[in-house]
């Protein structure tokens, strides 16, 4: 008996969704904004892909508290069909927190066009940068760049050197260094400084154990996109809660919402 019970538990586990891949949806009814909200914050988590369930809760009631400290009003949803013309009107700044996959229907994806178009700004972090984004447009506009992996196993995650490239650039306003964190490192196919973007900081591979298939040389981990209408940052850091906590990424965090709500 006990050996039946072990192999239907077993069975049970073998069957049971696996929380960071859960069914891609997209939404058609968009939520219901609180009132009062001009100017504000939206974050969004929505996840057709990888899901980083570990920092997500942590990461949005950060960026929540980031976005009150800079007297904004913010809301938080997973329903990506907030985007459209009258939703985003009342908002500056999207915040893509690991949003991942295809979330957005063409109609949807249009309206974030037209949002960054007429100067609305985009904070995207981590997953929000991976592969599983496919939309030319998002890929030209928000990464600049292929996600090609990161250290696996034992590697997975490691402390390494963040060095800054831009100093003086609004977002890096603040950063002490010396500057290390822990994080799984993304790599990507190329610099994204090829594809027009300004590089603002990177990872020193010296510090770390990268592996030849993910070594880039010179590598990237932050950057903007002085193409866009908008104001276009992009973090690959953050893949546990306790990088938000982090007083550094947390200024970078403060420092890049508050840039990218000027137009």
């Amino acid at each position: 008996m006990r050996l039946i019970a072990m192999l239907g538990a077993l069975a049970l586990a073998q069957a049971a969704p696996d929380p960071h891949l859960p069914t891609p949806t997209l939404d058609t009814s968009p939520p219901t904004l609180p009132a009062g909200i001009e100017r504000g914050v939206l974050i969004v988590s929505k996840t057709n892909g990888w899901r980083h369930f570990e920092h997500i809760p942590h990461s949005n009631e950060v960026l929540a508290d980031i976005a009150r400290g800079l007297g904004r009003k913010s809301f938080q949803t997973e329903n990506g069909a907030v985007f459209n013309d009258d939703a985003l009107k009342h908002f500056s700044v999207v915040v893509l927190n690991s949003a991942s996959g295809e979330f957005l229907t063409p109609e949807q994806q249009a309206a974030f066009q037209r949002f960054v178009a007429r100067g609305g700004g985009v904070v995207a972090l981590h997953a929000a940068g991976d592969n599983s984004h496919k939309s030319p447009w998002y890929v030209d506009t928000i990464i600049g760049t292929e996600f090609i992996g990161h250290p696996n196993g034992a590697d997975h995650i490691q402390r390494a050197t963040i060095l800054v490239d831009q100093p003086r650039h609004p977002v890096m306003a603040g950063v002490k260094l010396p500057w290390t964190s822990s994080d799984e490192w993304y790599s990507f196919s190329g610099d994204p400084s090829q594809h027009g973007m300004t590089v603002l900081a990177r990872v020193d591979e010296a510090s770390y154990r990268t592996g030849d298939k993910l070594r880039m040389g010179k590598h990237p981990i932050m950057w903007v996109n002085p193409r866009a209408k908008g104001h276009v940052f992009y973090s690959a850091l953050g893949h546990d809660a306790a990088n938000y906590d982090d007083p550094n990424y947390r200024r970078v965090l403060t420092n890049a919402i508050r840039w990218a709500a000027a137009k």
